[in-house]
């Protein structure tokens, strides 16, 4: 490997490790859309994927309660033999815990592209590390920053496509695939497959019910339908609409930037990395 190949491979290792601290555990998915909501505001606004991110971690964080809560209610059926209701709730943690872990990697992954493309996304090499869509899209969202130009709306598109349909296809699909595999409770897989989602940005009587949610296609169509909502409520109001799930502090919406700093900052020595 030549020089350029070392450094490529040193700062995407460094970038990726950083990412996977900042990520947090399965249940941090407050600390998550801090995350996400950086990237967002770090691109100035042009990278519109991970603000709609940040809405499906806060989404998730009260969505994973109340289907434990049910899930537990529903395990009364079991009541006459302990042993199966056991393992039908273990059952469902690991379903539960399966779908926290996609949004962690999700973070992780989306973090570590826009850091390194941002770094060396123009650097030959680069596309090793990063699929070519998805590399050529976040290179015109850097180089509209640089140039503090606006990122023309089909191009937003473009670059939340090629983020969307990157982690349905590296991510996302295996893992649910998976999750459902793992789980042996029809009732709770017939509600799991058919969950309704409402971010907080979407109109008030307006939310996203799936038909089947392993399919690629449905989660694709639901993913971009999310995207086109985003864009016609207006992306401030999408962002300031992170408020409204009462999940991140005080200190965020006082000042967003400086709240991820201080996170940063802090995981970063918790960690015994380097601040900067």
């Amino acid at each position: 490997m030549d020089s350029e190949g070392c450094v490529l491979s040193r700062d995407y290792r460094r970038i990726h490790q950083e990412a996977t601290v900042l990520a947090g555990a399965l249940t941090d998915l407050g600390q998550r859309a801090s995350v996400y909501h950086h990237l967002y505001e770090d691109s100035g606004g042009r990278s519109v994927f991970p603000l709609i991110a940040a809405h499906g971690a806060l989404w998730g964080a009260g969505y994973f309660a109340l289907g434990l809560k049910v899930g537990a209610l529903l395990s009364a059926q079991f009541l006459f033999t302990p042993a199966v209701r056991r393992d039908k709730l273990r059952q469902l943690h690991a379903f539960a815990d399966a779908f926290r872990e996609i949004n962690r990697q999700v973070c992780v992954e989306a973090y570590t592209a826009y850091h390194f493309s941002k770094l060396h996304g123009r650097t030959p090499g680069a596309e090793r590390y990063l699929q070519p869509r998805l590399l050529a899209a976040l290179n015109r969202c850097h180089r509209a920053q640089a140039l503090h130009e606006p990122l023309p709306q089909p191009a937003r598109r473009e670059l939340f496509e090629a983020f969307f349909l990157w982690e349905q296809e590296v991510i996302v699909g295996p893992a649910v695939e998976r999750a459902l595999a793992a789980l042996d409770w029809p009732l709770i897989r017939h509600v799991a497959l058919r969950p309704r989602i409402r971010f907080a940005y979407f109109a008030s009587s307006r939310d996203m019910g799936f038909t089947d949610f392993a399919s690629t296609a449905e989660r694709i169509e639901k993913g971009l339908r999310a995207y086109e909502l985003a864009e016609q409520a207006g992306l401030p109001q999408v962002e300031a609409a992170l408020k409204r799930y009462g999940i991140l502090p005080g200190a965020f919406f006082q000042g967003s930037a400086l709240h991820f700093q201080a996170m940063r900052e802090r995981l970063h020595a918790a960690a015994n990395l380097p601040s900067s």
